[in-house]
Formats: C-alpha cells, structure tokens, sequence
C-alpha cells in the first residue's frame, strides 16, 4: 500500500494533471462563452505535433512552444468562423476537428519525419524542470511540487488568475453575460458574436499550451493518438467543476490522480488494458455523479453553487 500511495504517485499527478488542467480551462471558457467545444481532443493531438515539429527546426524549445499555440489558434480561428459567424452546428463542427486532427498529424508525422507511429529524436531537448528554492527543501512538500515544467505551475496558476478574471472584472462579467444572457447583453451595446470568438481563441492558446506540455514536458516525442482521449476528459473535467476555474482545478486533480494511479498500477503485474482504463471508468462515474447533480438541481431539491 506504502508503494502505491507514495510522493512520487503525488510528484506524477501535478505532471499528469496539467495537460488535462489547461484543456479544461479552455474549455470553461467557451462553455462561459456560451460555445460547447468537443474540438480539444483534437486542438491538443495538434500542439502535440506541432511543438515537436517547432523544436525540430528551431531548435528551441520555447520557440516549439509559442509555434503548438499559434497553429492552434489557427484552428481555434477557423472553429470560429465556422460556429459563431457562419452558424454551423458546434457539435459537428467540434467533432470534424478531432478526426481531422487524428489524420492530419498521422500524413504529417510521415510527411515530415518519414516515420509512421512515432517520432523520437534523442537529441531533442524538451520542458526543463524548475527546482523551486527553499520549497525543494522541505521534506515531501518539496518532492511533491518541486522539480515540475514552467507548463505545470502556469496551469495552476491561470486557474486562480481566470477565476479572478471571471467573477472580479468587468470583461469577466460581460464574457458571462454573452453565454449566460446572449440577447441581454446585445442589447446593452456588448458585442456577443465577438467575446465568443475571442474566448474560442483563448480556449485554442490553452490546447495549444496542454499539447506542448504533453509531447515536449511528460516526454519528448510523438506518437500517433498521443492524447489518448485526454481531450475529452478535459471536456468532462470543465463540466463536473461547473466552468468554474478553482472547481475544474479540482476536477482535473482527480483525473490526474486516477492516470498516474494507473500508470502506478503497472508495477503490480496487472494487465496493461485494466490499468489503461482506470482514468475511463473515473470519467464515465464522474459524469453519472454530474448527470444526478444535473437531475437534483432541476428538481429544486439542491441549489445552485
């Protein structure tokens, strides 16, 4: 028991939980908007990609970093496009990324590098790792939350910082009256088509920043499908925290927790296929408890938190 609950399962969490933790941000975000994005599973797979292919050329890995973003934030553009000025349906539209994104990816990896599954280059340098001082120190606090990628305490960070921005200032309070309220705040002057492609941008700059942490701060490579449904899981998180940042937090800390846990599960002779889906089955419990949370608030027997 001493083996599976230990500082590493803990250290492993915060790393597993930032891609999730940034996705899901994303996510709230365009939910607050008033925009149900099912498209991070693919944004992520595509910053994944595309930071390896940055740090491939440039040789930088910031510079690999800032290049996942902007090509997402391409795709997060012409999502936009698509949903808030043309009316396309969200849900098709969010879906058509994700399978574009799997094959995309898959002719690019041949494309580029002339592999097919995965790419591994040795002499790619990835994240680096910040030893926090005087916080390293300290016995099992500093083994926990020492030595992680700049991508895993912004997360955290952006957490607090979009929790502010939501519910302290005046363009937080009027990027919930366009989802909440559309027709209220088009007729005090709020221009709601564009607070939603601005949180569409913003949900796009974060997938791009959870694809990076995934394929150049966990690992450095690519492999094909690397995101493993993690997107989606992202998008599970945002709704059990209720698009509320400091609650997606939460949420994604328990999914982090469930896929280092599983991962921990490995060193125990158990089959590969139950531990890989132990984040799954935390997901689909995770949405029955949201689907009664859902039932119970509609029938007025909790209120709203």
């Amino acid at each position: 028991m001493d083996q599976l609950f230990d500082v590493s399962l803990f250290n492993s969490t915060l790393r597993m939980v930032a891609p999730i933790l940034l996705a899901a941000l994303g996510g709230a975000i365009c939910a607050r908007a008033g925009v149900f994005n099912v498209a991070l599973e693919g944004w992520m797979l595509t910053a994944a990609f595309a930071a390896i292919v940055g740090n491939h050329f440039f040789h930088n890995v910031w510079l690999a970093v800032l290049f996942a973003v902007a090509c997402v934030t391409v795709l997060a553009l012409m999502f936009a496009v698509l949903t808030v000025h043309l009316n396309a349906n969200v849900i098709v539209v969010g879906l058509a990324f994700n399978f574009l994104a799997t094959g995309l990816t898959a002719y690019g990896l041949f494309a580029v590098f002339g592999v097919k599954g995965s790419f591994y280059d040795r002499n790619m340098v990835g994240l680096p790792r910040w030893n926090i001082p005087l916080l390293k120190d300290i016995p099992f606090v500093g083994d926990v939350l020492s030595g992680h990628s700049p991508l895993v305490y912004l997360a955290f960070g952006l957490a607090f910082a979009l929790q502010f921005y939501l519910f302290r200032t005046v363009w937080g309070f009027r990027l919930l009256a366009a989802g909440e309220h559309p027709a209220a705040a088009a007729s005090v002057g709020l221009r709601v088509n564009r607070i939603r492609i601005g949180a569409i941008l913003l949900s796009g700059m974060l997938c791009g920043l959870a694809g990076a942490q995934l394929s150049l701060g966990q690992v450095t490579l690519f492999t094909e499908n690397m995101t493993a449904g993690r997107g989606f899981i992202a998008l599970v998180a945002s709704m059990l925290g209720q698009n509320n940042p400091l609650g997606v937090m939460l949420a994604s800390l328990l999914f982090g927790l469930t896929d280092a846990f599983g991962i921990r599960l490995q060193g125990f002779s158990l089959p590969a296929q139950f531990t890989m889906m132990v984040p799954y089955v935390m997901t689909l419990a995770a949405m029955f408890f949201f689907k009664d949370r859902a039932y119970l608030r509609q029938s007025g027997r909790i209120g709203d938190r």
